[in-house]
């Protein structure tokens, strides 16, 4: 079974930084890709920074204001967001698609959420 649990968000002024965090535990064989979503109050999930392989992307909105990273080791994934808007307020879900005994293909992998509120 594998587990992903997420940590650092919080309420920040417009312009202030927050790094998330997502832990991942269990068994898996492959890690396939590993991600940030976010879903704002109304709106659909989106995806947010991506890494696949070692190629990270990111949807427009947050270039050049967020980075991925992954410690392979700790199998810890970031999230550093920096410069946030009103607009990046969302719950912020990290993802894995990874492959297991079960899965050996890939499957999806969801954390349970942090909020990540940004408020003057």
């Amino acid at each position: 079974q594998v587990h992903l649990v997420e940590s650092g968000g919080g309420l920040v002024q417009p312009g202030e930084s927050l790094i998330l965090s997502c832990i991942l535990s269990g068994d898996w064989h492959s890690i396939y890709s590993v991600g940030w979503y976010r879903q704002a109050p109304g709106k659909a999930r989106e995806l947010v920074a991506q890494i696949t392989g070692d190629t990270a992307d990111y949807t427009d909105s947050v270039k050049g204001r967020f980075n991925i990273s992954r410690d392979r080791t700790t199998k810890i994934v970031y999230l550093q967001m920096e410069n946030l808007k009103s607009e990046d307020t969302a719950v912020y879900y990290c993802h894995h698609h990874i492959g297991t005994s079960e899965f050996p293909w890939g499957h999806d992998y969801w954390g349970q959420g942090t909020q990540v509120t940004v408020s003057s």
